[in-house]
């Protein structure tokens, strides 16, 4: 089996030489042609110096380098668009995802599957990490309308064929869980161990992981329309039902209800649902703006190879890409 591994990398200089060698040996013992592509999505330390030295040392490392930090699924995105080989594996640069268990990954692959999520028995962050984890989870669920979203992670194995379903996704906002159901919907997991960070913290913070959720509620489902369309059903019900209320005392005893906050708080509950639809039908137009724009969901700025007679080459804008 042909394997290409895709790794963002952001800030982890000094893990890189400890992960290659973990992860080539391992590559080396399944036997088989083999890559690893290594994503410097931005970093602002000696990610890149590293990468470089890297692809003239280790034969089968190849770098992209791009113009900033885009983000971890896009930087994914772009080495995806670049792997070669039958079957394509996913993993963090910390370490925290064990390459020795990318056979196991692999094995899962069956016939009857096509994508396997390593998922982590135990997973070693705080409590706030873990709860934002969880949320984004629910909203990953949304999106992916599979079950198995409750068990993606950044340790995936799927088939290289699968990327043909979003070859011509153009857009800023990418989860590359959501893209792959656009192929298939044969999913597995299987577990693996987690381990403790190697170096440094995560860049994942409590207000990106909420962020992230919200890209992936509003940019690949309507489930926002969907809630704001019955708060404000359920809104009009029951101002339909105050109203009978109020005509019916009037009728029935002559008066009618006194008390203006009475009626300020009804005119306040029908103005927070209408604001709070205008609010998510502005952030879809939003979206609608930004997909006219065209804006690239990344841009190389170097791509490094190690085949023999395969120079460097470098560019700008020319090799943006955003979704072909």
């Amino acid at each position: 089996m042909a394997v290409s591994v895709v790794i963002p990398v952001y800030e982890s200089a000094g893990i890189l030489p400890a992960l290659l060698e973990r992860v080539t040996a391992v590559l080396d013992r399944l036997g088989g042609r083999w890559e690893v592509i290594l994503v410097n999505d931005g970093s602002r330390d000696e990610s890149w110096k590293a990468i470089q030295a890297a692809c003239a040392s280790r034969p089968g490392v190849h770098g992209i380098d791009l113009m900033s930090n885009f983000g971890q699924h896009n930087a994914l995105l772009a080495g995806i668009r670049a792997a070669r080989y039958d079957v394509v594996v996913t993993m963090d640069d910390d370490l925290q995802n064990p390459p020795e268990e990318i056979p196991l990954l692999l094995g899962a692959l069956t016939e009857g599957v096509d994508v396997v999520y390593g998922t982590p028995g135990a997973a070693r962050h705080g409590f706030v990490r873990n709860l934002a984890s969880s949320l984004t989870k629910l909203a990953l669920r949304s999106a992916m309308g599979v079950s198995i979203a409750e068990k993606v992670s950044a340790f995936r194995a799927f088939r290289t064929p699968l990327r043909d379903g979003f070859a011509d996704y153009r857009s800023q906002y990418v989860s590359i869980d959501v893209l792959l159901t656009w192929s298939t919907r044969r999913f597995a997991s299987v577990s693996v161990r987690h381990e403790p960070r190697a170096e440094g913290v995560s860049t994942y913070t409590l207000r990106k992981l909420v962020t992230h959720a919200l890209n992936m509620v509003t940019g690949f489902s309507v489930l926002p329309l969907q809630i704001s369309s019955v708060i404000g059903f359920a809104l009009t019900l029951f101002g339909v039902g105050v109203l009978a209320y109020v005509l019916l005392r009037y009728l029935a005893l002559g008066y009618s209800v006194p008390g203006f906050p009475f009626l300020a708080s009804i005119i306040a509950i029908f103005s927070g649902a209408q604001l709070f639809a205008l609010g998510m039908i502005g952030e879809y137009l939003a979206r609608i703006h930004f997909r006219v724009m065209d804006r690239p969901a990344y841009v190389v700025r170097t791509r490094l190879h190690t085949e023999p007679g395969a120079a460097p080459s470098s560019g700008g804008p020319q090799e943006a890409r955003g979704g072909s």
